[in-house]
Parts: structure tokens; C-alpha cells; sequence
């Protein structure tokens, strides 16, 4: 499953649970909460609601950057880069984990068209 697959099924953080985006507005209040989630809190979410946050705030970090996060061999290592920097900091924000192992690799990652 591929992120363009995933994101679109992103939505309203509540309790834990992803629910349906609709609009714009809808989809920055999704960012903002999705924001201030800690590595703790992440790793408590069942497994697919976890990685569905996880490829989210990737594609928002990777957007920010110019860069697109291709399946395979550097999107695993952002991924480890991600799972490390967890185990390091639980009580680091998901977003910046993700954030910092974009940068990490952003020589590697192919432009955003």
C-alpha cells in the first residue's frame, strides 16, 4: 500500500481512532492535532491507525520539503530513521521524528513535481 493509497482514508484524530477528511478546513484541524502526538502515544495506536498517522504527517513534512517519499529501499530507511528516533525520544513529537528523518535523507528523496 503506497502513501497515495493510505492518506486519502486520514482524518479527524479522535481517541485514537482516524476517521473521513471533508474539506479543507477539516484537514488543517486533522494536521494540528495530528501535530502534537507523541512517540508514546503513537505506539499505543492499534498498528494501521499508527502507520496511517505516520505516512500523513510524512506527506505533509515531505511536501513542506519539495521532496516525495518513493516505496522502497528510502522510504524503509526514513521508516527505521522514524523507529529510532522513537525509541531515543517517546516523548518527542511523532511529527518532528518524521520531519527530522526526512532531512536526514532529503539528498536521497527525488524532487516533488
Amino acid at each position: 500500500m503506497t502513501m497515495r493509497t493510505i492518506l486519502p482514508a486520514v482524518g479527524l484524530l479522535a481517541a485514537g481512532a482516524l476517521v473521513a477528511v471533508s474539506g479543507a478546513a477539516q484537514a488543517q484541524t486533522n494536521f494540528d492535532q495530528a501535530a502534537y502526538i507523541t512517540c508514546k502515544e503513537a505506539h499505543a495506536m492499534n498498528p494501521e491507525a499508527r502507520k496511517a498517522l505516520a505516512v500523513f504527517l510524512a506527506e505533509h513534512a515531505s511536501r513542506y520539503r519539495g521532496v516525495s517519499i518513493p516505496d522502497g529501499p528510502i522510504g524503509t530507511q526514513i521508516g527505521h530513521l522514524v523507529r529510532g528516533g522513537c525509541t531515543l525520544a517517546p516523548d518527542a513529537y511523532l511529527f518532528t521524528v518524521v520531519d527530522r528523518a526526512i532531512l536526514a535523507e532529503i539528498t536521497k528523496l527525488p524532487k516533488r513535481q
